[in-house]
C-alpha cells in the first residue's frame, strides 16, 4: 500500500502537457495506457486513478463549471451528470481490464478530509465501481459526512423546471437508505465484530435522520414552515425498498425500530401532562407530517400487530405521549377495523390492571380510550359510553371485590387535579357501579370532583340548564350557555312563555344566569326589522326584570354598531373563514374520491369534522345514542351560516355520489359514503340542521330538484338511515306521532302522497333510494342489507307503484329463483337504469318492481305494507288533484281491496280471505280518518281535510256489506244476524277503546271528544248502509220474529253519550233505525204489523232515548214511514204502536190548547215526551202550558203524576242544555217551565227521584235518555232550580217527604263535582237570576243547613243519618255535625247534656 502511495505521489508530479482526461479519452486501448504509464514509471492503475480523479474534481469541484452560481447546490447539473456518467462508464471499462483501482480512487478522493458529494457516491455505487457498503466499511468518518449530506440533500429543492433532477434526488436518497437498511437490519447470528459495528453505524445514521425529522416538525408550526426536507425524508419510508437493497424482514425490522424510536423520542411529557393536554393531540390538530410518517411506518403491518407493538412499547419504554396518542388517532382514522382491535386491547389492559392493581395499565387504558373518543362517534364510541360500558354495571372490571372498587376510586381521585372538567362531569353523572354498602367511597370521590370543578369555575352549576353531558373536551361553558339559549328560545317559540327552568335559574342560579346565560343570549348581531323569536324572548325577559338595564343598553348599542358596520361575518376562532376552509376541504375530498385514495379520504374526513366542530360549536362527544332531535316541520332553519354549511355538505355529497357512480355501482364502491355520513353524526346541532334541511327539500321543494339532486339525496338518506339505525330518534313538532321515531321514518313523513305532484316526486326519490340501497347492500349479509333499505321508503313504493303503474297490479310480488345469481347479473342494469338520464321513472320503477331483491323484502314483516297502512294512505289522497281519474281510482281501489289484500294472509297484513275482516279494516280506517286528516293538515297546511277519498272507501264498504247480505240470505237468518252482530260489536269495540283511558264515571275531555268523533263517523257509515242490517230476524220453531236487543244496547251504551243536544238522536239517524224496523218486518211474512208492534213495545220499554227522539221528530217522520209502510205492505194501515205515536201527539196538542180529552193508553214517558214536544212547537206558551198542568194535576191519578215527573225531567234536561249551550236555547224559558212543574209536583215525593241516581224506581228510564255528563250535573240542577224558587214554594219543598235525604245526597254530589272540576263553565251574557257555580255551592250549603235545622228528627231514620254523616264527614264536617246535632240528639255524650 505504501508503495502504491509513493507511485501515486510520483505520478502527481509528472508534467502534464495536455489535459489528463483528453489523453485518457484518446487512449482507447489499455495497451496505450500502460505504455504511457511505463514511460512515466508508474503502474497503469495509479495513472488511471490520477486521471479519473482529476477529471472528477474538474467536473464536480470547479467553480467555472457551476454555471448557475449556486455553490450550495445539492446535486450536479445536467451537463455535469452527463460528463460524470461518461467518466464512470470509461472507468468501469478500465476496471474490467484490470487497469483501474476503485479503492485507491476513494482513498485519493477523501485525501485532506475532502467531503464527498452524495450524488458522486451514488453514481459510484450505481456503476458498481465502489459500493456504498464498502464506503461505509472503509471510511471512518462516514457518519459525519453522510448525515450532513443527507440533511442537505433533503433540504435542497431543485430549481423549477428540472424534473430529471427531482428523479435523481429521489433515486439517490432511496438508494442510500436502502443500503443503510439492508446493512443495518439484516439479521444474522454469525456477524463478525466489524459487521456489527457497521450495522450499528447504519442504524445510528437512520436514527439521526429520524430525530432530525421529528425535531424539524416539532419546531415548525405548520407543514409549510417545516420545509420540503422533512416531507422528502418521510417519502423514503416506502415498502418499495424491499427487494432492492433490503429484504422484507430487514424492512419490517427497520419500520418497527423507527416506530419505536418515534414513540419514545424525547419522553419529556409526564402522564399528568398527557391527561391535561390530550384534547390538543387529535388527528385533525396533529401535524400532517407526523400523521404521514405514522402512515408510512404502519403500512406493512396489520392493525393487531401495530397495537400489540404499541402495548409492548408502553410496557417497556418511557414514551412521548403526544406521539403515542397521535399514532393511535392516525391508526383509527385510516383503519376502520382498528376500533374493534382497540376495544380488545383496552379490555386486556383493564383486566391486567385489576388483576395486579397495575396503575400503568390503568392509565394507559384511560388515555387510549379517551383518544379514540376524541376522534368522534364515527371512529370510536364516546368516552361516556366507554366508561359506562366498562364500569357502569355489576359485571364491570371493578365489581369483583372491595379492593377493586378502592383501586378504581383511588385511581380516579389521583387524576382529579389534572383532568379536564368534562371527564369529571362524566364520572359524576355516570358514576361507576358501587354496591350500596360501599356508596360512601363513591361519595368521597364525587365530593372531590365537585370541589375540583368549583376550583376550575366549572362546577356543577356550569353544567347548563338543559345540559346533555359531553365526555370530551372542546365544549366550553360559553358553548353550553349557547346551547341553553337555543333551547330556551325554542321553548319560548313553542309555548309563548319563558320556561320555568330559565325563571328558576334567574333566582336560584343567578351567577350562571348573569355571567353565562345572558351574555350568550345578548350576543351582538344585526337585528332584523321584524322581531324574531330571539328578540321576543329578550323583550319578555326584560319586561320580567330579568335583564339588568345596563347590560340591555350595551346589547342594543352593540347591535346598532353591528348594523352600521354591516359586518355579517360570523366570528369564529380560526384564522381563515371556516366556510372557505370547508369548501376547499370538501373539494379535496371529491378529488381524493375520484383518485380512490382510501387512507387520505379518511384523513380528509377527520379534517372536515374538525372544521364543522368550529362552525357548529357543540359538544363533540354528546351521547348520540340517547339523544332525541326535535324536528320543527313548520320552522325555517337558522342561522344563515348553518344553512350555507348544510347546503354545501349536501351538494358535495351529491357530486361525490355522481362521481363514484360513474366508475362503479354502489356495491363496488368503497365505504366513503358511510364514513362521510358518520362524520356528520358527531355534532347534534349539525345533525339537527341536516334533518331540518332534508325535511324542507323533501316536503316543500321536491318538484324543483334535478335528477342528480334526487340521486344524491336518496343515497344520503339511505346512509343516514343505516348509520343512525341505533342512534338518535326524531320527535316531530307539532307532535304528529305520539313518540320519537328513527330518522328514516321521520323523513318519510315529509313525502305526503296526497296529490299527483307529490306522488311523482315521492316515487322518484323512493325508487332512487331503494335502488341504491339494494345495490349498496348486495355484498353484505341479509340483516346488514336491510340497514341500507329504509322500510318506510320501501312501503311508499308498495303503495305508489301499483297506483301509478297498472301493469304492476298484474305482476304480483314474488321472490322466485336464486336471488343472488339474478342480482349478480341484474344489479348493474338496475343501477344503470336508476342513473340513466334518458330513462324515465316509469322504466326504473318497473325494473325495480320485478327485481328479486325487491320482491324478497316483501316477505319480511317490517317491509310489508299492511292493509291498514294502505287505507291510511288512500284516505289522504285529494280526489281533485289525484293522478287517477274517478274510474281509474275505482278500479285501483277494488283491485287493492278485493284482489290484493282480501286473499293475503293475516300475518302478512291482509285479511286471510275473510270478508268481515276486510270490512272491519275499512270501517276502522273510516273512523280513524279524522286523525289522518289532522295529521295531513299539520304536515301540509295547503291540504284540506275535505275532498279526500272517504266517499270512495265508503262506497266499497257498501258493496261489501251488500254482497255479504245477499250471500247470507242464501243461507240462514243466523248468518244475517251474525252480520248485524259484527257491525255492532265493531263499533262497540271502537267506542270502548276511545274511552278506555278514563273511567266510565268520569270521562276526560279528550276521551269524550274521541268518543264523539268515533260515533259521528260511525253514524255516517250507519246511514250509508242498508237499514235492515241493524235489525236481527230470528227464526224459532218455524216462526220468524224481529230481534232489537243489539240495536237497543247500542243506542243505550253509545249513541246516548254523543247526542247533541243531549237526550235527542238526530232526525236522520232516528228515521234510519225506524226504517230498519219496518223493512225487516217484511221478512216475517204476513205478520209484519204484529212484529212491528212487538219491536216498538220492546223499544219503548228498554230504549227510552229512541222513544223520546221518535216523538220529537214524529211530525217529520210520520209521512216518510207511512209511505214506506204502504209500499211494503200494499196499503195496510200503520201498526198500532206507531199509530199510538200519532194519537199521543194529537192528545198533547189538545191539552196544550186547554181541551180536555182522555189520555191514550200509552207509557207515561211517551205521553210526557208528546207534551214536551207540543210545548216546544207552540213556542213555549207559558199560559197554555199552565192550563195543561192544571188539567194533569197529580190528584187526578198516578198516571198523570208519572207523566208530570217525566216531563219535569225533560224540562230539567232542557235547562241544563240551555246553560251549557246558550246559543241553542233560552235557559230562562226552561227555568220557568221547571218552576211551573215544581209548583204542581212539590208536595209529591216522586219529583225527587229524578235527582237520585240509584233510587228512581219507575223513573229508571230517565238514566237511559240523557248523557252521562247531564246525569252527573243533576245535583247541580237541583240546587240551581231550588235556590231560585219563591220562599213559599221552597218551604213546601222542604216539607216534602224524603226531601232532606235527597238534598244532602245532592249536596255531596255537588261538592264532588266541584272537587273534580266538572261544574258548568259560566257563560257570557247570563241573566241576573243565573248564579255562578261557586254561588250555587255556597248558597246550597246555607240552604241545607237551614233545612236541617227546620226538619223534624223523625224525617230520617237512624240508618239514613249514619249513612249521610259518614258521606259528609270528609267532604263537609260542618254539615255532618249539623246532621248529628239536630237530627240525632242521642248521639251526644252524657258530658254534653249540660248544654
Amino acid at each position: 500500500m505504501e508503495s502504491r502511495n509513493r507511485q501515486t505521489r510520483k505520478a502527481s508530479r509528472l508534467p502534464v502537457r495536455v489535459h489528463c482526461w483528453d489523453v485518457l479519452y484518446c487512449l482507447w486501448t489499455v495497451c496505450e495506457l500502460r505504455r504511457q504509464a511505463s514511460q512515466l514509471g508508474v503502474p497503469a492503475a495509479v495513472l488511471a486513478v490520477k486521471m479519473v480523479l482529476e477529471r472528477l474534481m474538474e467536473i464536480t469541484g470547479s467553480k467555472e463549471v457551476m454555471e448557475d452560481g449556486d455553490e450550495r447546490r445539492g446535486l450536479l447539473s445536467f451537463s455535469q451528470r452527463v460528463q460524470l456518467c461518461v467518466l464512470l462508464e470509461s472507468s468501469k471499462q478500465l476496471l474490467s481490464q484490470g487497469a483501474f483501482c476503485p479503492k485507491l480512487l476513494w482513498q485519493e478522493y477523501r485525501r485532506d478530509q475532502r467531503l464527498p458529494q452524495l450524488e458522486v457516491v451514488y453514481h459510484l455505487h450505481f456503476y458498481n465501481i465502489l459500493t456504498l457498503k464498502y464506503i461505509l466499511e472503509s471510511d471512518e468518518g462516514v457518519r459525519l459526512w453522510l448525515v450532513s449530506q443527507l440533511k442537505a440533500l433533503c433540504s435542497w429543492s431543485p430549481p423549477q423546471g428540472e424534473g430529471e433532477t427531482n428523479e435523481v434526488q429521489q433515486k439517490v436518497l432511496s438508494t442510500v437508505v436502502g443500503v443503510l437498511v439492508g446493512t443495518g437490519f439484516e439479521l444474522s447470528h454469525e456477524l463478525a465484530a466489524a459487521d456489527r459495528r457497521i450495522s450499528l453505524l447504519c442504524c445510528s445514521v437512520l436514527d439521526e435522520m429520524l430525530f432530525w425529522l421529528l425535531d424539524t416538525v416539532e419546531e415548525s408550526q405548520t407543514p409549510e414552515n417545516a420545509g420540503a426536507g422533512a416531507e422528502l425524508w418521510i417519502q423514503i419510508f416506502d415498502a418499495s425498498l424491499c427487494g432492492v437493497s433490503a429484504s422484507a424482514d430487514a424492512l419490517q425490522r427497520f419500520f418497527t425500530h423507527s416506530l419505536t424510536q418515534t414513540l419514545t423520542y424525547k419522553p419529556r411529557l409526564t402522564v399528568s401532562d398527557a391527561v391535561t393536554l390530550q384534547n390538543e393531540w387529535t388527528f385533525a390538530k396533529a401535524s400532517r407530517l407526523v400523521t404521514s410518517l405514522f402512515r408510512k411506518l404502519a403500512v406493512i403491518f396489520s392493525v393487531e400487530q401495530l397495537l400489540c407493538h404499541l402495548q409492548q412499547v408502553l410496557e417497556t419504554h418511557e414514551v412521548n405521549w403526544k406521539h403515542v396518542l397521535c399514532f393511535l388517532s392516525t391508526l383509527l382514522v385510516y383503519s376502520p377495523c382498528a376500533q374493534l382491535s382497540l376495544r380488545e386491547l383496552l379490555s386486556r389492559l383493564l383486566s391486567s390492571a385489576f388483576e395486579g392493581y397495575d396503575l400503568e395499565n390503568m392509565i394507559t387504558a384511560f388515555l387510549l380510550a379517551r383518544q379514540g373518543a376524541l376522534e368522534g362517534p364515527g371512529i370510536f364510541p364516546s368516552y361516556s359510553d366507554w366508561f359506562k360500558m366498562s364500569f357502569g354495571g355489576g359485571s364491570g372490571y371493578h365489581a369483583t371485590s372491595k379492593k377493586s372498587l378502592v383501586f378504581l376510586l383511588k385511581f380516579l381521585s389521583d387524576l382529579v387535579p389534572y383532568e379536564p372538567p368534562q371527564y369529571l362531569k362524566v364520572h359524576i353523572l355516570h358514576p361507576p357501579y358501587i354496591p350500596v354498602k360501599h356508596r360512601s367511597l363513591l361519595m368521597e370521590y364525587v365530593s372531590l370532583a365537585k370541589t375540583r370543578l368549583a376550583d376550575l369555575k366549572e362546577s356543577v352549576e356550569d353544567m347548563g340548564l338543559y345540559e346533555d353531558v359531553s365526555g370530551t373536551g372542546g365544549a366550553s361553558a360559553q358553548c353550553q350557555a349557547s346551547q341553553d339559549v337555543e333551547k330556551a328560545v325554542s321553548l319560548f317559540e313553542s309555548t309563548g312563555r319563558i320556561s320555568a327552568t330559565v325563571m328558576e335559574a334567574s333566582i336560584f342560579r343567578r351567577p350562571y344566569f348573569l355571567t353565562r346565560f345572558l351574555p350568550a343570549l345578548l350576543t351582538q348581531r344585526v337585528l332584523p326589522v321584524k322581531a324574531d323569536t330571539r328578540m321576543s324572548f329578550i323583550e319578555a325577559l326584560r319586561k320580567a326584570d330579568k335583564i339588568p338595564a345596563a347590560q340591555y343598553s350595551s346589547y342594543v348599542e352593540a347591535c346598532q354598531k353591528q348594523r352600521q358596520q354591516d359586518s355579517g361575518a360570523v366570528c369564529l376562532d380560526t384564522n381563515d373563514d371556516p366556510l372557505d376552509v370547508l369548501k376547499i376541504q370538501l373539494q379535496e375530498f371529491t378529488e381524493l374520491l375520484v383518485e380512490g385514495n382510501e387512507g387520505e379520504m379518511s384523513a380528509q374526513l377527520s379534517r372536515i369534522s374538525h372544521t364543522l366542530s368550529v362552525i357548529f360549536p357543540g359538544c363533540p362527544d354528546e351521547p348520540i345514542g340517547q339523544t332525541v332531535i326535535e324536528l320543527h316541520i313548520n320552522t325555517p332553519l337558522s342561522p344563515e351560516l348553518h344553512i350555507k354549511v348544510v347546503n354545501m355538505i349536501l351538494r358535495n355529497f351529491c357530486q361525490c355520489t355522481l362521481d363514484a357512480s360513474r366508475a362503479n355501482p354502489p356495491n363496488k364502491q368503497s365505504l366513503w359514503a358511510s364514513r362521510f355520513v358518520s362524520v356528520l353524526l358527531g355534532n347534534t346541532q349539525l345533525l339537527s340542521s341536516l334533518i331540518h334541511r332534508l325535511w324542507d327539500l323533501f316536503h316543500n321543494q321536491g318538484s324543483s330538484l334535478s335528477a342528480a339532486h334526487l340521486l344524491g339525496l336518496a343515497a344520503f338518506a339511505v346512509h343516514l338511515h343505516a348509520t343512525m339505525s341505533h342512534g338518535p330518534l326524531v320527535q316531530l313538532v307539532p307532535p304528529i306521532l305520539p313518540k320519537p321515531v328513527p330518522v328514516g321514518e321521520a323523513l318519510s313523513l315529509a313525502l305526503v302522497c296526497s296529490t299527483h305532484t307529490n306522488m311523482l316526486f315521492c316515487v322518484r326519490l323512493c325508487v332512487a333510494a331503494v335502488c341504491y340501497g339494494i345495490c349498496r347492500g348486495d355484498s353484505l349479509p341479509q340483516q346488514q342489507q336491510q340497514d341500507y333499505i329504509p322500510n318506510s321508503l320501501y312501503k311508499k313504493l308498495l303503495y305508489i307503484i301499483p297506483r301509478l303503474l297498472p301493469e304492476a297490479r298484474r305482476t304480483p310480488i314474488t321472490a322466485s329463483g336464486p336471488v343472488s345469481e339474478y342480482q349478480e347479473e341484474n344489479l348493474p342494469s338496475l343501477w344503470s337504469s336508476a342513473t340513466d338520464t334518458s330513462s324515465t321513472w316509469r322504466k326504473t320503477a318497473w325494473h325495480l318492481w320485478r327485481h328479486p331483491a325487491f320482491c324478497q323484502l316483501q316477505h319480511t314483516p317490517q317491509y310489508q305494507l299492511l292493509f291498514s297502512e294502505w287505507l291510511a294512505n288512500e284516505l289522504r289522497v285529494q280526489r281533485s288533484e289525484d293522478a287517477l281519474s274517478d274510474p281509474e281510482r275505482q278500479e285501483y281501489q277494488q283491485w287493492a281491496c278485493l284482489e290484493l289484500y282480501l286473499s293475503r294472509p293475516v300475518e302478512q297484513g291482509g285479511c286471510g280471505g275473510d270478508m268481515k275482516n276486510l270490512c272491519s279494516h275499512l270501517l276502522n280506517a273510516i273512523m280513524d280518518q279524522h286523525l289522518s286528516v289532522q295529521t295531513l293538515e299539520m304536515l301540509d297546511h295547503r291540504v284540506s281535510g275535505t275532498g279526500t277519498c272517504l266517499p270512495d272507501i265508503l262506497s266499497i264498504v257498501q258493496e261489501l256489506v251488500y254482497e255479504m247480505e245477499l250471500t247470507d240470505l242464501s243461507g240462514s237468518h243466523r248468518s244475517r244476524a251474525d252480520l248485524c252482530d259484527f257491525l255492532f260489536d265493531l263499533v262497540s269495540e271502537r267506542c270502548f277503546s276511545s274511552s278506555s283511558a278514563t273511567s266510565s264515571a268520569s270521562l276526560s275531555i279528550s276521551g269524550e271528544l274521541s268518543l264523539q268523533h268515533t260515533l259521528n263517523t260511525w253514524n255516517r257509515v250507519l246511514l250509508a248502509l242498508p237499514a235492515t242490517l241493524f235489525i236481527q230476524v230470528k227464526t224459532e220453531g218455524g216462526r220468524t220474529s224481529l230481534e232489537c236487543n243489539k240495536l237497543i244496547e247500542h243506542v243505550n251504551q253509545h249513541q246516548r253519550k254523543a247526542c247533541s243536544p243531549a237526550g235527542l238522536l238526530s232526525c236522520h239517524l232516528t228515521a234510519h233505525l225506524l226504517r230498519g224496523v219496518l223493512c225487516a218486518s217484511v221478512r216475517c211474512g204476513g205478520r209484519s204489523a204484529e212484529e212491528v208492534n212487538k219491536a216498538w213495545t220492546q223499544i219503548s220499554r228498554h230504549c227510552p232515548l229512541l222513544l223520546v227522539s221518535t216523538v220529537h221528530w214524529w211530525e217529520r217522520l210520520s209521512p216518510v214511514l207511512l209511505s214506506l209502510w204502504h209500499r211494503l205492505c200494499d196499503g195496510e194501515p200503520l201498526p198500532e204502536q206507531l199509530q199510538l205515536l200519532t194519537d199521543c201527539q194529537k192528545w198533547a196538542c189538545s191539552v196544550e190548547k186547554g181541551l180536555s180529552s182522555p189520555a191514550p193508553a200509552a207509557a207515561a214517558l211517551l205521553l210526557a215526551a208528546s207534551l214536551h214536544r207540543a210545548w216546544r212547537d207552540c213556542g213555549c206558551n207559558n199560559q197554555g202550558f199552565c192550563t195543561a198542568l192544571n188539567m194533569l194535576r197529580p190528584e187526578r191519578g198516578i198516571q198523570y203524576q208519572q207523566v208530570l215527573v217525566f216531563l219535569l225531567f225533560l224540562c230539567v234536561n232542557d235547562y241544563l242544555s240551555a246553560l251549557l249551550y246558550p246559543p241553542e236555547k233560552s235557559h230562562e224559558k226552561a227555568w220557568t217551565l221547571c218552576t211551573d212543574l215544581l209548583a204542581v209536583l212539590v208536595d209529591s215525593a216522586d219529583w225527587l227521584l229524578i235527582f237520585k241516581s240509584n233510587e228512581q224506581g219507575v223513573y229508571q228510564a230517565i238514566t237511559m235518555v240523557t248523557s252521562n255528563e247531564f246525569t252527573r250535573l243533576m245535583p247541580w240542577a237541583f240546587y240551581s232550580l231550588l235556590l231560585q224558587l219563591s220562599a213559599e214554594l221552597l218551604q213546601r219543598a222542604v216539607c216534602c217527604p224524603g226531601f232532606l235525604h235527597t238534598a244532602v245526597l245532592c249536596y255531596i254530589s255537588l261538592l264532588q263535582l266541584f272537587l273534580e272540576g266538572h261544574t258548568p263553565t259560566p257563560t257570557t251574557g247570563h241573566s241576573d237570576n243565573q248564579m255562578e257555580p261557586s254561588q250555587v255551592l255556597s248558597h246550597a250549603k246555607q240552604f241545607l243547613l237551614r233545612a236541617i235545622s227546620q226538619t223534624s228528627p223523625a224525617a230520617l231514620s237512624s240508618s239514613q243519618i249514619r249513612q249521610l254523616e259518614s258521606q259528609c264527614a270528609d267532604l263537609d264536617p260542618e254539615v255532618a255535625a249539623a246532621l248529628s246535632v239536630h237530627l240525632d240528639p242521642h248521639s251526644l255524650s252524657p258530658e254534653m247534656d249540660f248544654l
